[in-house]
């Protein structure tokens, strides 16, 4: 069974949000083949994972009266309503350490990657790196300090967001 369209999470299975699994979906019942396996706010009792459909079609976010991701930064962006909804009630979240940063730019949310290729993260320059250190208010010597242990899926994490509109890279660091 093919796997629902994310736009702002085009590959939640890479990125560990959505796993293969027998699971029954704790919202429409059935067993489908993939199971979500990170956070949703809600204070109600979910009694399980739900399966990607489930997420897709809004049903989840709505039967459990919550949200899959915080879109705080999204509307400090001025994001459109719409964009809002569908990242908070239709897109698979992501595991972090801290409070996950769903990242935006040309006045849109962008697709998650999962974690930072460690190439790619020692290949930034100039006014690439200026801004990643700018946007996560880290001094660059600290920049450096984190790249020398980095390991994608360690502590501290770095998560890749890639502009829909314009292919932009965008970095979100997390750590404990």
């Amino acid at each position: 069974m093919e796997l629902p369209h994310f736009k702002y999470h085009p590959n939640p299975v890479a990125t560990g949000s959505v796993k293969a699994s027998a699971d029954e979906c704790a919202c429409c019942g059935q067993s489908r083949g993939y199971i979500y396996t990170a956070s949703f706010y809600t204070s109600r009792d979910t009694r399980g994972p739900f399966c990607p459909w489930c997420i897709a079609d809004g049903t989840a976010a709505a039967k459990f009266e919550g949200s899959f991701n915080d879109t705080y930064p999204l509307e400090s962006a001025s994001v459109p309503a719409g964009v809002l909804e569908e990242v908070e009630c239709r897109t698979p979240g992501y595991a972090s350490w801290q409070q996950e940063v769903w990242l935006a730019h040309c006045r849109d949310a962008c697709e998650f990657h999962g974690d930072a290729p460690a190439s790619e993260l020692h290949a930034l320059q100039g006014e690439e790196l200026t801004e990643v250190l700018q946007d996560n208010m880290i001094e660059l010597e600290y920049w450096q300090h984190i790249l020398e242990g980095y390991v994608p899926g360690g502590n501290p994490c770095v998560f890749k967001f890639v502009c829909r509109h314009c292919d932009s890279k965008r970095y979100s660091v997390d750590m404990t």
